[in-house]
């Protein structure tokens, strides 16, 4: 057990990575409502570590410059997802520099270009398509043509199926280990040699891009002192543009599944449905089902919350999944549903899918408005799109991580003429 002396209750177990990698998702909800508390002191790997849930600890965690990032997560998942360099692993004004390069990129111009794309992306990824497809699949590679081509980058230099592969692999392998996980990293290699070729031939004026695309943006972006990034750096924050689009076909796929499973709770959409229903249908999918599990904090300036004096340096895992389904922010949190969005005015710390707190002081993710707006264009094509659903495994293990639908969610699509 650790040390006394908090109000935080402590775990009996010597150490909880076991059980947190068998339990996933539940792993943080179901301490908690078996202690009562929505906090919890344990060890991950032998390090000590504070859980955390609700709306109230998620207020405390996004407090502008209480924390950082950095060493937050574990270097496995680090390697594959932000990488050292990123925007993530900064704070302070470096931070909301970098941040605001990300922000800029997401007007209304450049959210509705890409939601454009996403369109014909989409419709060509049918075409493409054999008759019977799995949805994840479909979605994926639709969107990476999707971020491909909205970053500017032509396709004739991007081989987009290898590209595809390599997203994926990273995403896939961020919370495995053994075999995968290094095939991931070795994919990851390969796409920054690529990245820093695309962002090495913008500098030297090599591509016919479009002007301020994002592409060109990070590749011409300067710190606070006025340097360029580091052909490295930038080709870390090229990843992470187009990386999370990818990650949106699971979205996507729980889009599907929700459009099957709960299918009374979607009776009401139709192709010409209204922007507020469709959107609401699309915040309920990001609520609902698991995306990231939980992210992390090193503290780094000192406070009290719960009795529990939280010093510089320590740890700290804010969880997402059970912020999203906690009954103090939510009624039935556990049952799908829509209505509750109809009408909704927001919250930054209830409902934390991408994180929480605000867009430019914090961590919360850049690109959130172009995930709903990617997943609100998905819905609508779902829905004009003629497939059935053949009996599948539809069940979602909560211990994978990141989490899908066992089958992935195969749809039967009609012979293309």
């Amino acid at each position: 057990m650790l040390t006394s002396g908090s109000t935080i209750p402590a775990l009996r177990a010597v150490d909880s990575s076991l059980a947190l990698w068998r339990e996933g998702y539940l792993f943080v909800t179901k301490r908690c409502n078996e202690i009562g508390a929505d906090a919890f002191r344990t060890r991950i790997m032998m390090r000590e570590v504070i859980f955390m849930r609700g709306p109230a600890a998620a207020e405390q965690f996004y407090r502008p410059g209480r924390f950082t990032r950095r060493a937050a997560i574990p270097r496995t998942a680090l390697a594959l997802l932000q990488d050292w360099g990123s925007v993530q692993t900064l704070d302070g004004e470096a931070h909301h520099h970098r941040k605001q390069m990300f922000m800029d990129m997401m007007d209304a111009a450049g959210l509705g270009r890409a939601i454009s794309i996403f369109r014909a992306q989409w419709q060509a990824a049918l075409r493409r398509a054999p008759t019977r497809v799995r949805l994840h699949d479909l979605a994926r590679e639709a969107l990476t043509y999707t971020a491909l081509l909205w970053c500017g980058l032509p396709l004739d230099r991007a081989d987009p199926k290898r590209r595809t592969a390599e997203l994926a692999a990273m995403i896939e392998g961020a919370g495995s280990f053994g075999p995968g996980h290094l095939r991931a990293r070795l994919m990851r290699l390969s796409c920054e040699a690529w990245a820093r070729g695309m962002i090495e031939a913008i500098r030297r004026d090599e591509l016919p891009l479009q002007d301020n695309c994002p592409a060109a943006q990070i590749a011409l972006h300067r710190d606070l002192s006025g340097a360029e990034l580091a052909p490295e750096v930038a080709a870390v924050e090229l990843i992470n543009l187009l990386r999370p689009i990818v990650a949106v076909a699971r979205y996507v796929t729980f889009v599907g599944h929700a459009l099957h499973v709960h299918s009374n709770a979607a009776e009401h959409l139709a192709a010409g449905a209204p922007d507020a229903e469709v959107e609401a249908f699309v915040q309920e999918v990001r609520r609902y089902y698991p995306f990231f599990p939980m992210v992390g904090g090193r503290v780094l300036q000192p406070f009290s919350w719960c009795g529990h004096s939280f010093g510089a340096g320590d740890w700290v895992l804010l969880d997402l999944y059970g912020t999203n389904h906690h009954p103090d922010a939510w009624q039935d949190a556990e049952v799908f549903d829509p209505h509750r969005f109809r009408g909704w005015q927001g919250d930054g710390y209830g409902f934390i899918p991408q994180g929480g707190g605000g867009f430019i002081t914090g961590h919360r993710c850049p690109g959130e408005w172009l995930t709903i707006g990617l997943m609100v264009e998905a819905v609508r094509q779902l829905l004009a799109t003629h497939y059935t659903v053949p009996e599948q495994d539809l069940r979602i293990a909560m211990n994978r991580l990141p989490a899908l639908p066992e089958s992935g969610f195969v749809m039967e699509l009609p012979p293309t003429p």
